[in-house]
C-alpha cells in the first residue's frame, strides 16, 4: 500500500518550486499536476477495487496538509480532487472505472445545483454556470450539480464540453484557478451521475460509510492547517537574523514574539490535536460497519472550523510580528495570510457554522443534510 504521507513529502520539493509560477498564473503548473498526479496524490478515496489508494479520512487529511505546507493552492487542489474521487464509491461500477481507475483522469468541480437539464434518451441535456472550479483547467471529468425536474443530480461532465472563464482574479489560492465555469446544452449519460442526497454505496469500502461533507471539511481544515504550519516555521526562520530598524535584538529576542510565538503554536497543535482526534473516532465507527451519527459529524465539523480559525489566527500572529517585509508579495508570510483568508470563507469552515453547531450542543433541531 502506498504512503501517501510520504509521497506527499516526496513531492513537496516540486510544488515549492512551482508556486510562484502557480500563483502567476492562477493554475497550477503541469509539473505540479503530474508529481501530484503520479503520486496518487489526486485521488486518495478511489477504492481498491478501482485500483485507487483508499485513503482513510486521517491519511488524506494529512496528506493535503503536508501539500499545503509547500504551496496552499496545490494543498487546495489535492483536496479538491480527492475529495471529489470519493464519489466512485456512488457511481454505477462501470462509470466509476470510467473515470476514476485511469489515475491520468483527474476529477474536480462543484456540488451546487447551478445547472438545469431535462431528460433525454440515455441520459439529460444539460446547461448551466457554475462558481469555485477549482483545479478544473486540469482535469478530464468535472463534477455540476443540477436540478433535473424535481431531482437534484450530480453529473460529471467530459472536459471537452465545459468552457471555462477567466474570472479568478483574488486575494489569494490564485494557483487553484478557481475559475467559473459552463456548460450550454450538453448530454450527459445517465451512468455519469448519482443522487445528491441519501446517494447509496455502489460499492463495498469502509470510506463509503464515512459522510461526504464531513470528508470535505475535513480537507479545507488541513489546508489551513499545512498553511499555519509553514507560516510559522517561516516566521522563526526569519526572526533568528531580522532586526528592526533602531533595535539591537533579533526578532527572536523580543519578549513579546516569544510569547506570542509560544501561544500561536499552542493553538496550532491544540487544534490540530482536535482535529485529527475526532477523526480518527469517526474513522473506527465506519471500519466497524457502524454509521458515523450526527453528534459524532458535528464534533469534527467543530474540530474542523476551530482548525481553520486557529490557523488563521496563528498566520495573522507571526504576519504582524514579522514586520514590513511581510508585506510584500514575494514574501511567504504574506502569502499564507492571503492564501488562509480565502480558506476561511469556504461554506465547509465558515464562522457562521458555529450557530447551526452550537444550536445541535444546546438540543436543538438543526438542518443536518450537510453536516
Amino acid at each position: 500500500m502506498v504512503d501517501l504521507v510520504r509521497a506527499a513529502r516526496d513531492v513537496a520539493d516540486i510544488v515549492e518550486a512551482h508556486a510562484d509560477r502557480a500563483e502567476r498564473e492562477r493554475r497550477l503548473p503541469m509539473a505540479v499536476v503530474e508529481a501530484l498526479r503520479d503520486a496518487d496524490l489526486l485521488r486518495m478515496c478511489v477504492p481498491r477495487a478501482y485500483a485507487g489508494p483508499e485513503a482513510d479520512p486521517v491519511t488524506m487529511a494529512k496528506a493535503i496538509e503536508t501539500v499545503s505546507t509547500a504551496d496552499g493552492s496545490a494543498g487546495w487542489c489535492t483536496m479538491i480532487a480527492s475529495t471529489t474521487s470519493s464519489l466512485s464509491m456512488f457511481l454505477p461500477p462501470d462509470a466509476a472505472r470510467q473515470i476514476f481507475a485511469d489515475r491520468a483522469n483527474i476529477g474536480g468541480g462543484v456540488f451546487a445545483p447551478n445547472g438545469t437539464g431535462c431528460a433525454v434518451d440515455g441520459g439529460w441535456k444539460v446547461s448551466g454556470v457554475w462558481n469555485w472550479g477549482s483545479g478544473t483547467q486540469h482535469c478530464r471529468y468535472i463534477l455540476g450539480g443540477t436540478r433535473l425536474d424535481d431531482d437534484f443530480r450530480l453529473l460529471f461532465f467530459d472536459a471537452a464540453d465545459v468552457r471555462i472563464h477567466d474570472t479568478w482574479h483574488t486575494s489569494g489560492l490564485r494557483g487553484t484557478g478557481s475559475h467559473e465555469f459552463s456548460v450550454s446544452d450538453v448530454f450527459v449519460p445517465t451512468a455519469r451521475s448519482m443522487s445528491a442526497r441519501g446517494a447509496r454505496p455502489t460499492i463495498e469500502a469502509p470510506l463509503a460509510a464515512f459522510p461526504n461533507f464531513t470528508l470535505l471539511a475535513i480537507g479545507v481544515a488541513a489546508v489551513a492547517l499545512g498553511l499555519a504550519r509553514r507560516a510559522i516555521d517561516e516566521f522563526v526562520e526569519l526572526a533568528a537574523d531580522k532586526r528592526p530598524q533602531f533595535s539591537e535584538r533579533t526578532l527572536a529576542q523580543v519578549g513579546t514574539n516569544q510569547t506570542d510565538l509560544a501561544r500561536a503554536e499552542v493553538q496550532l497543535r491544540s487544534a490540530r490535536g482536535f482535529l485529527y482526534s475526532e477523526v480518527a473516532d469517526a474513522w473506527e465507527i465506519a471500519l466497524n460497519g457502524s454509521r458515523v451519527e450526527l453528534d459524532a459529524r458535528v464534533r469534527i465539523r467543530l474540530a474542523g472550523a476551530n482548525a481553520v480559525e486557529a490557523a488563521t489566527r496563528a498566520i495573522d500572529s507571526v504576519y504582524t510580528m514579522a514586520g514590513g517585509c511581510a508585506i510584500y508579495e514575494t514574501n511567504q508570510l504574506q502569502r499564507c495570510l492571503r492564501d488562509v483568508h480565502v480558506v476561511s470563507q469556504h461554506i465547509m469552515v465558515a464562522p457562521r457554522l458555529f450557530e447551526t453547531l452550537g444550536k445541535h450542543l444546546f438540543g436543538g433541531e438543526i438542518d443536518s443534510s450537510s453536516i
